[in-house]
């Protein structure tokens, strides 16, 4: 689960009609975003439903559920990339929002536990 909310976050993926997610949103700067608290905020915000959502933060919140239900089977090699580098930040610099994304996205662990050897560390990390 982390990790679709980290591809969305990291690719700001649209649905698309095809096999595969948009690659519109591919050239996004993921780690400018992350590094801007204002940025990571607002797309944090759209996600919890705590704040206005952008275009591309909505489409975001619209793909997640089916992203993370489907092993991402429709994200480009990037979007796999830029969300596993996402999920890693998470954990790593911002426990108490994955704690909250988590607790909204995947209640039951069940894609945490899917995606933790793609992430690389213990998903299930909290504070």
């Amino acid at each position: 689960m982390k990790f679709l909310i980290l591809v969305v976050l990291a690719l700001v993926a649209v649905v698309s009609a095809q096999e595969k997610y948009t690659s519109r949103y591919d050239g996004i700067d993921v780690e400018e975003i992350l590094r801007s608290d204002r940025l990571f905020n607002n797309y944090y915000k759209c996600l919890m439903d705590e704040g206005p959502c952008t275009p591309d933060g909505k489409e975001l919140k619209r793909i997640l559920p089916e992203a993370l239900q489907t092993d991402c089977v429709k994200c480009s090699e990037s979007q796999r990339a830029g969300a596993i580098r996402v999920v890693n930040y998470l954990i790593e610099n911002r426990p108490e929002q994955w704690k909250n994304l988590q607790a909204k996205y995947d209640p039951d662990n069940i894609y945490v536990e899917k995606y933790r050897s793609e992430v690389g560390t213990s998903a299930t990390t909290t504070v």
